[in-house]
């Protein structure tokens, strides 16, 4: 009989109705994974890639040789990022469900990664994020008012009405736009990094991306680029094991795990738990040490769940079981750094939920500050001419044409209402007192 060759098609551990199974994924013992110096070369430690970097255990101490040993305060001032960014993301999917902003992604779920990743990184260096690391501008200190403007797409919206929800950019504080097209911002942060380099700056960039994105060639495009180079820069992939509704088996994380694409390219590796605060900063930081030393990029996989749906325009009940997310056996970023705290004698159950108190007055404070600068259907709204600015350095004769076009016609219409206003009502008094 004649053999025919078959195609493999990946599947979901769990469809809708099923358990939750996540035996697939391979967790190494908390502080059981070597760190090594960090001008080691790549093929020398190839096993990062395939071990999981750890810091926190079962009872919740800091063990093995990736504790940072980072004192109460800084913890402290982690979990309230944390913290801060789940309560907006919280806040804007209720608003985006009452109609008042059109659209949002929220990173339940993956707070430590944007949140511990910045905070081990220096404020000059450049950050391209993808649309699920909100705590990188919460990490940096920028006001959750410019981000809700953005939402609403407002007269204060840093985007001035060209960029749908959630896609922010902040130039003073050397955070990148976020692109709707998945993975553009890989071979961009290389770019700029190889820039950084020759100019001689100590500055070094880092980006994520999700791993659906990596099965796109602008990952492949940054990872030749990154080893060709030696570029400064750390390649953040985040493994939340959903794309969308596809399974990260379509991605190629099926029989391999992503942080092994790493040494294909001559780049270390490295797979670490993504909802372990201190490992997340261990590996970053010494990701970071590595880059400013010459010794090239660093590719992470960070070993994440996306607790809530891909966006406001998905529903994950109809591809994964309703209740997955409380299975995941890497637990929740924030509950475990509070329970850390905790342990230390640092923390307590009344001060987090006073904390939470006071965070959640701070966005209800925002949001209506935010309101006031306009809303999806009431002003202020945005000055139409600001169509012809910030697009081209020198302005072609035919838009400069047509914004003069623009600006005759919007003075036409002015004067054609001010004629057809009533000349007694023209002077704003009120009827009553014109009478008199």
């Amino acid at each position: 009989m004649t053999q025919r060759s078959r195609l493999h098609v990946p599947a979901p551990p769990a469809r809708p109705g099923q358990e939750p199974d996540f035996s697939y994924v391979q967790i190494s013992p908390a502080g059981a994974v070597k760190r090594p110096d960090v001008t080691a070369a790549a093929r020398d430690i190839e096993d990062l890639a395939l071990q999981m970097v750890r810091v926190l255990d079962e009872d919740h101490r800091a063990v093995g040789p990736w504790d940072p040993h980072l004192d109460a305060e800084e913890l402290q001032v982690g979990l309230r990022h944390m913290l801060l960014t789940r309560l907006f993301d919280d806040r804007m999917q209720k608003i985006q469900r009452q109609g008042r902003i059109s659209f949002y992604i929220k990173s339940t779920g993956e707070e430590a990664i944007a949140v511990a990743g910045g905070m081990a990184l220096q404020p000059g260096d450049m950050l391209f994020p993808s649309y699920r690391q909100q705590g990188l501008h919460v990490v940096r200190g920028r006001s959750l008012v410019e981000l809700m403007c953005q939402c609403l797409s407002n007269t204060r919206d840093m985007c001035k009405g060209r960029q749908m929800p959630i896609m922010y950019h902040w130039g003073k504080g050397n955070i990148f736009s976020i692109s709707g097209n998945l993975a553009t911002q890989f071979p961009q942060a290389v770019g700029w990094a190889m820039a950084a380099a020759i100019k001689g700056e100590d500055r070094i960039a880092a980006s994520w991306i999700g791993e659906g994105s990596s099965a796109e060639a602008d990952f492949h495009y940054a990872m030749t680029f990154a080893a060709v180079y030696q570029a400064p820069v750390i390649l953040n992939l985040v493994n939340n094991q959903w794309a969308i509704s596809t399974f990260q088996g379509f991605a190629g994380g099926e029989h391999r795990t992503f942080a092994q694409r790493g040494p294909g390219y001559g780049i270390p590796g490295i797979r670490v738990d993504g909802n372990d605060f201190l490992a997340v900063y261990a590996v970053t930081r010494w990701a970071a040490q590595r880059a400013r030393q010459s010794g090239g990029a660093t590719l992470i996989e960070l070993v994440t769940y996306r607790a809530g749906a891909h966006s406001t325009s998905d529903d994950p009940s109809r591809y994964r079981p309703k209740e997955e997310w409380r299975a995941w056996p890497l637990g929740d970023p924030v509950v475990r750094l509070k329970q850390h705290l905790i342990a230390l004698g640092e923390w307590s159950e009344e001060r987090h939920a006073r904390l939470e108190k006071e965070l959640d007055a701070h966005v209800t404070a925002c949001w209506k500050e935010a309101e006031s600068y306009g809303t999806l259907t009431s002003g202020p709204t945005l000055d139409p001419m600001t169509m012809f600015e910030d697009v081209l350095k020198e302005m072609p004769p035919n838009l400069v044409r047509e914004r003069e076009e623009f600006r005759a016609l919007r003075a036409a219409q002015s004067a054609a209402a001010q004629d057809a206003t009533p000349p007694a009502a023209r002077d704003g008094t009120p009827p009553l007192a014109r009478k008199g």
